[in-house]
C-alpha cells in the first residue's frame, strides 16, 4: 500500500543558513516553511543551523514557536551558542592565545542581559577581528585573519584549547560533530553559508545548495552575479544544486557549461500557504502589490501603470503593501504623477497576503526573482496576476491569458493596457481565469513540494553512493544497487 504522506529518507536532516533576522525575508520564510513540512508531512526532525553572532537565539526561538514558524521537531542550533555550552577537547598542537581587543568606539558589539557575547571590528586592511565570550563573561574564541590559527577556542580559565586555520575549518568540524557517521542531508539556503560547504565531502552527508534568486546579472547569459559566482563556480562540489524554476535550471546548465563546470541541477519550487476556499467580496478594479520597497522591485513601474490605467478607467486603483528604503521616493513619485487618490502606500502589514483575497488583480514589476512567492499566493487566492516576463518565475507560473497575464519586461504601457483590458472582460471569463489560477497554484502546496523533495533526496543519496562505488569491484557496485532498490521498496511501504 502506498503511504499517504511524502515520507522523507530516514536520516539526519539539517537546514543551514547564515542567520535569522527578526523581520526575515523570503528565503528564510521559505526555509522555515520547508522545514515545517519536512516535519509534519515527511516525518523527520530538522535542525536549523546558524553561524552568526545573534545573542538571543533561545528567546527568539520561543517567539518563533509562539508565531507558529517553529514547531515541535524543529530547533535552531547556533554554532557559538553550542560552543558556549560545551567546549571541545584539546587536540594537536596547542595554539597561541591572541591578544584581546581593547574596546573602541565603533566596535560591533552583541550583548545579552548586560553581558558582551561578541566584539568585532575591521583592521586597517579591512579584515574582521572578533572576540567571543561565554555568558559568564569568560573568553570563548578569538578570530584573527592572517594568524597561523585564525580561530582559537579557549577553556573557561582562558587557556587556548584548539585552533583552526580558517573559519570554514571550524564550521566543517561542527558539521562533522552534528552528522557523526549517520546518513545526513545538509540543505544550504544562504549563499554566504554555502561557501563553507562547497567542498565539504563526506560519504554519509549529502550537500544540497538551494538558489533562491536569479544567478545572472541583468538576466544576461554567461554573467554570474558577483555574490553567487564563487559558489556556482564550485557547483560540482555539492551533491546537488536546486533552483526554483525550470527556466533557471536551463540557464544555469548553460552558464556553467560555458565555464566548464558540471553539476547535478534539479528544480524544486518553494511551497506556499494556500488559503482555504471561501466566498469573498472582491473589488475587481482594485490592484494590490505586496513587496519590499526596494530598487529591485521597481515599484515606480507599478505606480505609473496604475496611473495610466486610471486615466482610461477611473474605477482602477491599487494598494502597495510593504516597507523599505524607497518609501520616500515612491511617495514623491506618486505625488509627481498626481496619483495619490488612486495609488496608496499602506506600509508594513504582517497579514499583507490577505489582501489578495479581496483584490481583483496583482502586479509584479521586479527586475529579477527566483520564484516570487507572492505570485503563487496571489493566484492561490484567485487574484489575477499581471507580471513582467522576467527571470525567473512568472513564465514558469503564468500561462498568458489563461490564468494571468505576462507583459514584456519593463513595458509600463503594456502593463497599463492589460489592467484596463481585464476590467473589460466578461465576468464569466474573469471567473474562469481565477479558477485556473487557483488550480495552478495548488501545484505549490506543502504536500506537492515535499513529495518532490522526498523523491529527489532519495535519488541524490543513491547517486552519491553509486558515484563512490564507480571504481569499486562489480560485487560492491551490485550491493549498492540492491541497497537502493531495497530503500525504494521500504519507501513504498511507508517505512
Amino acid at each position: 500500500m502506498l503511504h499517504p504522506h511524502p515520507q522523507l529518507p530516514p536520516a539526519r536532516h539539517f537546514a543551514l543558513t547564515w542567520g535569522i533576522a527578526d523581520q526575515h525575508g523570503g528565503m528564510t520564510s521559505a526555509m522555515l516553511r520547508r522545514s515545517r513540512a519536512f516535519r509534519r508531512l515527511g516525518g523527520v526532525d530538522v535542525d536549523i543551523l546558524t553561524l552568526d553572532d545573534r545573542p538571543d537565539y533561545p528567546e527568539f526561538a520561543d517567539r518563533l514557536h509562539a508565531a507558529g514558524e517553529l514547531i515541535d521537531g524543529l530547533r535552531i542550533r547556533n554554532l557559538w551558542d553550542e560552543l558556549r555550552r560545551e567546549s571541545p577537547r584539546p587536540r594537536g598542537t596547542t595554539p597561541t592565545a591572541a591578544e584581546l581587543l581593547v574596546p573602541q568606539a565603533g566596535d560591533v558589539v552583541a550583548s545579552h542581559d548586560g553581558t558582551v557575547l561578541s566584539r568585532a571590528r575591521r583592521d586597517d586592511a579591512g579584515r574582521m577581528l572578533v572576540d567571543r565570550f561565554r555568558r559568564d563573561g569568560s573568553l570563548l574564541a578569538t578570530e584573527r585573519p592572517g594568524d597561523d590559527r585564525k580561530v582559537v577556542l579557549y577553556s573557561t580559565d582562558g587557556a587556548p584549547l584548539r585552533g583552526w586555520r580558517t573559519t570554514w575549518g571550524l564550521y566543517r568540524w561542527w558539521f562533522d560533530r552534528l552528522t557523526g557517521k549517520a546518513p545526513s542531508f545538509l540543505l544550504v539556503d544562504s549563499k554566504t553559508a554555502a561557501r563553507s560547504v562547497a567542498d565539504y565531502r563526506r560519504d554519509n552527508v549529502v550537500t544540497v545548495h538551494i538558489v533562491h534568486a536569479s544567478h545572472r546579472v541583468g538576466g544576461r547569459p554567461g554573467t554570474l552575479r558577483a555574490t553567487r559566482e564563487s559558489v556556482l563556480r564550485r557547483a560540482g562540489e555539492f551533491d546537488e544544486i536546486v533552483v526554483l524554476t525550470s527556466r533557471q535550471r536551463t540557464d544555469l546548465i548553460e552558464d556553467l557549461a560555458a565555464i566548464d563546470v558540471t553539476a547535478r541541477i534539479r528544480t524544486i519550487p518553494n511551497a506556499v500557504a494556500l488559503p482555504p476556499r471561501a466566498a469573498v467580496t472582491r473589488d475587481a478594479s482594485r490592484g494590490v502589490v505586496v513587496a519590499s520597497l526596494t530598487r529591485r522591485k521597481r515599484l515606480e513601474h507599478a505606480v505609473e501603470a496604475v496611473a495610466v490605467a486610471h486615466a482610461a478607467d477611473s474605477t482602477i486603483d491599487a494598494d502597495i503593501i510593504g516597507e523599505g528604503p524607497r518609501e520616500a521616493a515612491l511617495e514623491e513619485h506618486i505625488q509627481h504623477l498626481h496619483a495619490d487618490g488612486h495609488v496608496h502606500l499602506r506600509g508594513y502589514d504582517p497579514d499583507a497576503r490577505s489582501a489578495f483575497r479581496s483584490a481583483g488583480f496583482s502586479l509584479l514589476t521586479s527586475t529579477s526573482e527566483g520564484l516570487p512567492l507572492v505570485l503563487v499566493e496571489s493566484m492561490a487566492a484567485g487574484c489575477i496576476p499581471l507580471a513582467y516576463d522576467i527571470r525567473y518565475g512568472p513564465a514558469d507560473m503564468i500561462s498568458d491569458g489563461v490564468d494571468g497575464f505576462l507583459v514584456p519586461d519593463g513595458d509600463v504601457q503594456s502593463l497599463a493596457r492589460r489592467i484596463v483590458d481585464l476590467q473589460a472582460m466578461p465576468p464569466a471569463a474573469v471567473e474562469a481565469m481565477r479558477r485556473r489560477a487557483v488550480a495552478r497554484a495548488s501545484e505549490f502546496s506543502d504536500d506537492a513540494v515535499t513529495r518532490r523533495w522526498s523523491r529527489e533526496l532519495r535519488a541524490v543519496y543513491d547517486a552519491k553512493l553509486f558515484a563512490a562505488a564507480r571504481d569499486q569491484p562489480l560485487p560492491v557496485r551490485l550491493r549498492r544497487r540492491a541497497g537502493a532498490l531495497r530503500r525504494r521498496a521500504l519507501w513504498m511501504l511507508g517505512r
